[in-house]
């Protein structure tokens, strides 16, 4: 399998568009505010569509289908989870995020608790982040290096510097718009792949359905289950609103673009409209998995993740090909760079160093951003050395899943508590994060059966954290804070 001269071209002209535009919206930063904020001036719909393209990675692309494939459309409960957890978001947490200069989500959590439970957050969010994406590159740039013919570590670099290039030169300006045109990249492909996909289905869409409704492949509702199914209606839900309230309202990598907007009324457009994109890009990608399924009459692939690529290869048309390799790569492209950078310099390095100044912090930003860039290749070429299904690479796609609910909870604590100080908010965050950390390894070594799905993780991890702390609170005798609540 190779891609055609037409489709190497394609995809190069994409990656050369991302770096001149990386380039030339460089041109008009001026200070660490416009690096790292963009001095509030995104339009609401483009921070709208780089949320969206910023939770799609490469994976989200290539397994979605295989999860239709191999199963159903279930995923759209995921999908309406995320879009509930948004709403909820915007209601109860952004409003705190737009009082006052804030430079990075972790504010809110030295307002209440002071500076040691935001440089621990921040610490938290920087090692999740960094092994996160550094495994999705590498999960990337294994396709990326068979369809190219080069070796993966090259392929990695390749992917890890394109993307360091526009981050470095452009500050958040840059990461946003590439992710307008990255979001738009993958859409059109995805598009181009159904239509092509149609095409080729006997009966086109009138075929497709009468081959996959009898065998339940068009699924979405299952409500028999329980807490340890994934694909079970409340786990889709509920699992999925916390969990997208803990990506999306702790996660200084969402509430980086959030920030950006002109003002409160355009980061909740912004993010409620990512979550109507994330529900119809969903139902995009798993209907591509369903037709695939029709097209290869059920044939079994080695690894279910083969499937949309091997189609793409084989049967799309030259140019159409490229578009969806330019896809993928997109979607491994969207920077977390200048969020890692931003959550250094300001919930570290200033602190730590008391220096200050916007020029000064602009400098400071972007070494950051070469820093992290440069780490984050080194930690997806160390991937290399184990294989994709290993438990090393493993962790590091779901290191998420137990961080997240500390991170959350410790927002949570600071809002429904009056007694809880620091202390107690980092002995619950602490404790929660060991909690699910060792609930998710007992259960993914074996040591105990599976009892719960890694999507309740949030959930769980949210209410050790509040709990907790609030037992740690009560114990300790502290009183509630007179006066109006820090958060309120």
């Amino acid at each position: 399998m190779s891609l055609s001269a037409i489709d190497i071209a394609i995809v190069l002209a994409y990656v050369a568009f991302v770096s001149v535009l990386g380039g030339a919206l460089g041109r008009k930063q001026k200070d660490a505010s416009d690096y790292f904020l963009a001095d509030h001036a995104i339009p609401w719909w483009a921070a709208c569509f780089s949320v969206v393209a910023t939770e799609t990675s490469a994976l989200t692309v290539i397994s979605v289908p295989a999860t239709a494939y191999t199963g159903d459309l279930w995923m759209l409960q995921l999908a309406t989870g995320y879009l509930i957890g948004r709403i909820a978001i915007s209601a109860f947490l952004l409003p705190r995020y737009f009082r006052g200069e804030i430079a990075t989500a972790y504010v809110l959590l030295e307002r209440r608790f002071g500076n040691g439970t935001r440089r621990f957050a921040s610490i938290v969010f920087l090692v999740t982040r960094v092994l996160a994406d550094g495994v999705r590159i590498f999960a990337t740039a294994i396709p990326l290096a068979v369809i190219a013919r080069i070796p993966v570590w090259q392929s990695i670099v390749a992917i890890g510097v394109f993307t360091l290039l526009y981050s470095y030169y452009g500050g958040l300006r840059a990461v946003v718009w590439v992710d307008v045109a990255q979001m738009f990249i993958y859409v059109v492909g995805g598009i181009a792949v159904l239509w092509v996909l149609l095409g080729m289905i006997p009966g086109g869409w009138d075929g497709l359905v009468r081959a996959a409704a009898p065998a339940n492949k068009l699924r979405v509702l299952h409500l028999d289950g329980g807490f340890a199914q994934g694909n079970w209606l409340v786990t889709g839900i509920v699992g999925g609103a916390f969990l997208t309230m803990a990506s999306h309202g702790a996660d200084h990598l969402i509430v980086q673009r959030l920030l950006a907007s002109p003002s409160l009324r355009d980061a909740r457009r912004a993010l409620i409209g990512s979550g109507v994109i994330v529900l119809l890009q969903f139902a995009l990608f798993l209907l591509i998995g369903a037709g695939l399924w029709v097209f290869y009459e059920g044939r079994v692939f080695p690894q279910p993740d083969a499937v949309f690529p091997t189609f793409a290869i084989e049967h799309l048309p030259t140019g159409v090909a490229g578009l969806v390799v330019a896809a993928i790569l997109a979607a491994a492209m969207s920077s977390s760079l200048n969020a890692l950078a931003a959550v250094s310099v300001h919930d570290l390095y200033v602190p730590l160093t008391k220096r200050g100044g916007e020029e000064h912090l602009l400098r400071v930003g972007k070494r950051f951003t070469l820093a992290w860039g440069v780490v984050m290749i080194a930690v997806s070429l160390a991937f290399q050395l184990v294989a994709a299904g290993t438990p090393l690479v493993v962790i590091a796609l779901q290191i998420a899943s137990f961080t997240y609910g500390g991170l959350l909870g410790g927002f949570l604590l600071g809002l429904v508590s009056k007694r809880a100080d620091g202390r107690d908010a980092l002995t619950g965050m602490g404790i929660a994060v060991g909690a699910m950390a060792s609930l998710w390894a007992a259960q993914q070594f074996g040591a105990m059966p599976r009892v719960v799905d890694t999507l309740w993780f949030a959930l769980i991890g949210s209410a050790i954290t509040v709990t907790v702390g609030e037992a740690s609170a009560r114990i300790r005798g502290s009183r509630p804070h007179p006066g109006p609540h820090p958060l309120a």
